[in-house]
């Protein structure tokens, strides 16, 4: 069923509505896949590999808001030194990337001068089948990166190329983005605790 399928009069109905489709979407999370990208970021954060991230519209904001929890705020009180990159905020690059050669190709072609065999790419995207998500996705696995795809809907082909795959059962794009983002937060906040040393995280705001 989607959301809506009625028109709602009362914002503070709406408001119960959604909160509640966000909260039954975040239900359907794999906690096992989960548990796997903090793995696979933790030994980035650890080992100096870069984290590359994409995504189109609401999904380039999480990408750019990723970059600053899972950089500065992973760092904070660990001994993490995270290299965290969104191939989705430089716009003179992209801009450049889709005007002489094709949008399709504004992150799969950061990726080629940027991306290194062991690096990570996390994908953002709703839909899971945005073509510059997808084709950035491909080359990360043509070239030995991991890909971390983040999707809902019907997860698309960037859920099929990823290696983890965390899919949120959603229909509506701004629950699958909150969840989302919540994903986003999640990776940053374990990782960072995990880090810490436990008498250090009472006094901290996360």
């Amino acid at each position: 069923m989607t959301f809506p399928d009625q028109k709602f009069t009362d914002a503070a109905a709406y408001a119960d509505a959604y909160f509640a489709q966000v909260s039954a979407a975040a239900a359907t999370v794999d906690r096992a896949k989960v548990e796997a990208a903090a793995a696979i970021l933790t030994v980035a954060y650890a080992t100096g590999q870069t984290v590359y991230v994409c995504g189109n519209g609401g999904s380039a904001a999480i990408a750019n808001h990723l970059v600053c929890d899972h950089c500065k705020g992973v760092a904070t009180d660990t001994p993490l030194m995270p290299r965290v990159v969104s191939l989705s905020t430089n716009i003179e690059v992209i801009t450049a990337i889709a005007n002489d050669i094709s949008y399709d190709e504004v992150f799969a072609h950061q990726l080629k001068y940027l991306g290194t065999e062991g690096d990570i790419l996390v994908t953002v995207s709703s839909s899971g089948d945005s073509e510059n998500v997808v084709r950035a996705a491909t080359w990360a696995k043509d070239n030995g990166l991991t890909v971390i795809s983040l999707t809902g809907f019907e997860g698309g082909r960037s859920g099929s190329l990823a290696d983890i795959h965390l899919h949120v059962d959603a229909d509506n794009y701004g629950v699958a983005e909150d969840v989302h983002q919540s994903l986003m937060h999640i990776l940053a906040q374990y990782i960072r605790q995990a880090h810490m040393e436990e008498a250090t995280i009472s006094g901290r705001k996360f």
